[in-house]
This record gives structure tokens, sequence and C-alpha cells, in this order.
């Protein structure tokens, strides 16, 4: 059974109640992706990606948007207990809806995202999972189309995303205006392939696109430099 809880070094992460629990994903994604004086998450479900970003910009506004009732119920209470209480909303719909808001359109430097990707694979029994992990409710070209919505001209947009599923993210991104700005492999072991790829973009080319690696373990259950350099103000 997993836990219901995660504790990080400034918040408590209850997930009880969320379909998707708190993992690496969300954490480096959180560690990884440049802010502003406003950013958006998008598919929040705990939070923990708001709060981090809340505790890595404390000047910052932080929206975090979520489709499922409970995760938002969640992510509202985690927010509550957290010192981030009153930098960080939490709305619930979908960024589609978000994004229509007029007050909205144009406003975050940054926007955030741990996305649903899986396409046309087999299925969780539990609805809610489904959801978050599953593309029908935010395919990636309307989740781009929101995001170009929402986000400042000068706004960046950052993703973590399966190895296999690079390219067809960088499609839908092209289609809709963004370019790619910045891009980190990660590794789990040092013998293996990439697993993930974070990646950033923009609305104007870059002059280059900033390429870097990351490792997670350098033997089992070992933090490798790198990752203990990126989570230290969040791991224990």
């Amino acid at each position: 059974m997993p836990n219901t809880f995660f504790r990080f070094r400034r918040f408590v992460v209850h997930q009880d109640h969320c379909a998707m629990k708190v993992g690496t994903d969300s954490v480096l994604i959180g560690a990884w992706a440049r802010g502003g004086n406003r950013i958006l998450d998008v598919g929040t479900g705990t939070g923990v990606v708001a709060m981090m970003m809340s505790q890595r910009f404390p000047d910052a506004m932080v929206d975090a948007v979520d489709i499922d009732a409970d995760a938002c119920a969640q992510a509202e209470a985690n927010v509550a207990e957290s010192p981030f209480a009153s930098h960080v909303r939490v709305w619930h719909m979908p960024v589609q809806q978000f994004a229509e808001q007029p007050a909205m359109q144009c406003a975050f430097q940054s926007v955030v995202s741990n996305p649903p990707f899986f396409e046309n694979a087999l299925r969780a029994p539990e609805r809610a999972r489904n959801m978050a992990r599953h593309t029908d409710a935010l395919p990636f070209g309307q989740l781009f189309a929101s995001v170009r919505i929402v986000m400042a001209k000068e706004g960046e947009f950052s993703v973590i995303i399966p190895f296999d599923y690079r390219q067809r993210l960088e499609t839908e991104a092209s289609l809709c205006g963004f370019f790619l700005s910045r891009v980190c492999a990660v590794r789990t072991t040092p013998t293996k392939q990439p697993k993930r790829y974070m990646l950033a973009f923009r609305l104007s080319p870059p002059e280059k696109v900033e390429q870097e690696e990351g490792l997670l373990e350098t033997s089992p259950g070992v933090r490798s430099p790198w990752y203990q350099s990126l989570t230290r103000d969040f791991y224990l």
C-alpha cells in the first residue's frame, strides 16, 4: 500500500485521495523548471509541483489547475497546510477552460506540467488514474494550444515526458508555434539510456538550445551528485 503522505523539507504532501502519487517525475520538473512572477502548474494532482515552484520562487503567484475534483481537494488541503498558502491557488477545471478566462491570457512567465502521456495503452481500472495518465482529456495538441493562450510572450513552458514520447511532443509544440529552448535527458543509472526528457519551449527561437544530461543514481539507492544538487532544498 502506498504511503498516504510524502514529507519534504518545508512541506508535507498528503496523497491518499489522489490517483497519482508523488514520484520522481514531479520532483524533477518541480526542481528544474524556470519561474517568473506568475507560474501555472497544469495537472497539479497533489499540488507538489505548485508548492515546489512556490518554494523556489517565493515572490511568485502560482496557479494550479486539475480536472479531477478529488485531486483538487487534496491539493487545496496540502497548500493550506504549507507555508505557501497565500501564494498558491488551485482551480478545478480543464486547462482548456482555464485558458478562456481573459485574466489568465498572456499572464504567465512560467508554465509547468507533468502531463498525461499514454496513448492507446492498457488502462488502469480506476477512472481517476486513467485521467491522470492518459491523454484523452488533454491531448498534446490541446495542451500546447492552451499554454499558447495563457503564456506571456517571453515565457517558458517546461514538461517532463518519457523518452519515447519526445518526438510526438515536439511535433505538437511546433504545430502550435513553440520552439525548443532547453533539453535535459535523464538516466536512471549510468549504463541505461535516458528514461525521461525534461523539455522547455518558448514562443521565439533561441540562439542555441541548451542541452544537459542528468543521472538519478550512481548505484542502486545512491543518489547522484547531479540529483542531490537539483533536489537538495526539498528532500530530507
